[in-house]
Formats: C-alpha cells, sequence, structure tokens
C-alpha cells in the first residue's frame, strides 16, 4: 500500500486520502497531479476556514487586535499558534516550501477546475482549547516546555527527512512517541481529530444534491491516513455517527483544576493572615513585602528579559501579585496591554511577522511578538516568584 495515498471504497463513493508532510515539495506535486488527472467531485482539505485565511491572505494580520486577544484572555493560545506556525515554517525554509502549501494548491486546482471543495478540520482554537484543557498540571508543563523548545531550536531537516516523514514506520514511530510523553494531547490533535475530519469528509458534498458524489479527494496530514479510513469505514458500516459536534465543546475544567489557580492565592493569603495573629503585625507586614518584592520583581524581570517598554516593566511589578490574587487574570495581562498601548504594532509588524516568528531577533524585532513575550515570560516569572514565596513565607511562622 502507498504509504502518501490510501483509497477507500464506500457505499456509491470513492474517496482518495492524500496523506502530507505540510512543508513537502513532493506533496505539493502529487496533490496537484491528482486532481488534475482524473478531477474528482469533491476536494476536502485539512484546514479550518480561519488557517486558510491565514496562509492565502498576506494581510490578515492587519486586522489583528491584539489588545482585545488578552483581555478575552487568549494571549496563550496565540503565542501556541504562533509556535506552532513558526516551527513549520523554520522546516518549510529550508527546502523553500511555506507551511499549507499543499492545502493551498489542492484548493486553487479545484478552483480553477471547477471542483467543489471544502474545509474539514476543526477551528484551530478549538483544537488547542480542548488539548489545554485535558492535559494534567504535570503533563501541562511538559507542553510546554515542548513548545519552548520547538520555539527556540535551530534544528534544520533536509528535504529527504522531511519527506521521510511521511512513511508510515516513521509516522508509527513518532505517534507512539507522542502517546508515551503526552497521551491527552495525542488523544486530541490526533486521535478526535481522525475522527473529525472522517465525518466531514463523509458529510462534505459541496453545492450537489445528497448521493451524487461519486469520488472525493481529502488532502490530509500523513499522520492522519489511518484513523480516517478507519473512521470512514465505521462512518459507512452505521458503527458510529457522523456528528461530530461533540468534538466542538470546550470541556469544562475538572474540580482539581479548578481549585489549582486559587491554591496560591489562598496559602498566601493564608499565611500572611497566620503571621498576623500567630506571631505579630510585624511579621505579617514582612510576609506581604517579601511575598510582593518575589512576585513583582520577577514579573518585572520576565518583562525586562522580553526586552518591554520601561513602563510595561514597572507595571509588570505593580500588576503580579493583582494578578494571582485573581486567578481570572494572568499576572502578565498587565504588561502585555502596557506594551501593546504604548508600541502599538506597525503596518511592517504585520507584514513580516510570518518570517520573525522563525528567529529570536525578529520575535524581539516585532512588536506583536514583542509584546506576547512580554506577556508571557512576566507572567512565567510571577509565577516563579509565587511558588518562591510560599516556602519563604512558610519559614516566617516556624520562626
Amino acid at each position: 500500500m502507498n504509504d502518501t495515498r490510501i483509497t477507500v471504497a464506500l457505499e456509491n463513493r470513492e474517496i482518495i486520502l492524500i496523506g502530507t508532510a505540510h512543508v513537502s515539495r513532493e506533496s505539493i506535486e502529487e496533490v496537484n497531479q491528482i486532481i488534475r488527472e482524473d478531477p474528482p467531485d469533491m476536494v476536502c482539505v485539512e484546514l479550518d476556514a480561519g488557517r486558510y485565511k491565514s496562509i492565502a491572505d498576506k494581510e490578515h494580520w492587519e486586522t489583528l487586535d491584539l489588545a482585545r486577544i488578552l483581555k478575552e484572555g487568549k494571549g496563550f493560545l496565540l503565542i501556541a499558534n504562533l509556535i506552532l506556525s513558526g516551527f513549520q515554517r523554520r522546516l518549510g525554509t529550508t527546502i523553500g516550501v511555506k507551511p499549507g502549501e499543499e492545502m493551498k494548491t489542492a484548493i486553487e486546482t479545484a478552483q480553477e477546475l471547477g471542483i467543489p471543495y471544502a474545509f474539514c478540520d476543526r477551528e484551530v482554537q478549538t483544537t488547542l482549547r480542548r488539548a489545554w484543557a485535558r492535559c494534567s498540571l504535570w503533563s501541562k508543563c511538559k507542553l510546554l516546555a515542548s513548545l519552548l523548545s520547538s520555539a527556540f531550536s535551530s534544528e534544520k531537516l533536509s528535504e529527504e527527512e522531511i519527506e521521510n516523514m511521511k512513511k508510515r514506520n516513521e509516522l508509527e514511530g513518532m505517534m507512539s512517541e507522542l502517546a508515551d510523553y503526552l497521551p491527552e494531547v495525542k488523544a486530541t490533535l490526533i486521535d478526535e481529530r481522525d475522527r473529525y475530519l472522517a465525518a466531514k469528509i463523509w458529510t462534505s458534498t459541496g453545492d450537489s444534491p445528497s448521493g451524487t458524489i461519486k469520488k472525493q479527494v481529502a488532502v490530509v496530514g500523513a499522520g492522519h491516513l489511518l484513523g480516517i479510513k478507519a473512521h470512514l469505514e465505521k462512518i459507512s458500516a452505521g458503527e458510529i455517527k457522523e456528528d461530530v459536534s461533540d468534538l466542538d465543546v470546550i470541556p469544562p475544567s475538572g474540580g482539581i483544576s479548578k481549585a489549582a489557580g486559587w491554591i496560591i492565592p489562598i496559602l498566601i493569603v493564608l499565611f500572611i493572615g497566620l503571621g498576623f495573629f500567630q506571631v505579630g503585625p510585624a511579621v505579617s507586614l514582612e510576609m506581604l513585602l517579601r511575598w510582593v518584592l518575589l512576585n513583582g520583581s520577577l514579573a518585572a524581570l520576565g518583562a525586562l528579559i522580553a526586552l518591554g517598554h520601561p513602563l510595561s516593566i514597572i507595571v509588570s511589578f505593580i500588576g503580579a501579585p493583582i494578578g494571582t490574587i485573581s486567578p481570572f487574570i494572568a499576572v502578565g495581562f498587565f504588561s502585555g496591554l502596557t506594551e501593546v498601548t504604548l508600541r502599538k504594532p506597525r503596518v511592517s509588524d504585520t507584514e513580516t511577522i510570518s518570517d520573525d516568528i522563525v528567529s529570536l531577533k525578529g520575535l524581539y524585532r516585532n512588536r506583536i511578538t514583542k509584546a506576547l513575550l512580554v506577556f508571557f515570560l512576566s507572567s512565567v516569572g510571577g509565577a516563579i516568584g509565587n511558588f518562591i514565596s510560599i516556602p519563604s513565607l512558610a519559614s516566617l511562622l516556624i520562626k
């Protein structure tokens, strides 16, 4: 069986699944060739409308309202999205291929030939939020570490190595590693989306009357090939439903996750209160000052490392304790918002962000990514300050 192509015969319909590497020159050529040689009735792609816009529309960043994103608490989601995009773009840069170019080619070829096409993937924000919500605290730490390592990695793959990523034995090894390292993430990013993509491919008929679609071509990541095939066969056999609306719902945080956001502020207030009633006001005041200094200073240090505006650094120091006491506000919210206000993104920043996210120099040069760095690093600094302050405050009680 071809590693990059699977033909699934279901009822009165034939579905050709093309497995691609998202920065593969061969994938672009294969997609174009298959659609042109024997035009299907329908072309499906592993994209949502938002991701397609970001690939096809060079001006989509111009409409970005970073201040609104921070106010809505979506700063970390945007950072994760940018890191993943930057990693893919960095791989593609070595061989001159942009991420998602094979998906764009599939759509452009379909448009040229007058073939209906459909976006069959789940919105990336939903996928990331579901993955994050399902992760335990330890898994979130590992996921964050993985994202950071990919963001600052200088890894370069050859064109041959990228093409090898589509081979079944290579894919199985990577999936096994991901399942062992981050099972919740693998379940959300791969397994759930196998089912989601299969259902959307099955129900995508464009403007054609039901039953007239005889042949479809679906362009998907190579890692989804076997999973989509299995789910398509189950849908066709009536073993599973084609309704995947449940996979668009963000699962509520569990009791432990909800409580986790309150643990540190409760402990801090508790220690300071105990210091006041059991030891005395002087010790209680010393605890308060020690916590503010640790929390605020490390948050400010994070903003400084991000080369934030002097006022953003000051705001980080002042805002970190407020963000800690209110788990609904990220510690870096105030500093990030200040940075965006004082250093408003320029038109040039929106034009070059796709290239800037692939290098550390670019991240600091671009005002959009710099504001996100201020937001992120001040948040990390404040979090470290809180963890350090707990034993420090406890030691004053023991004395």
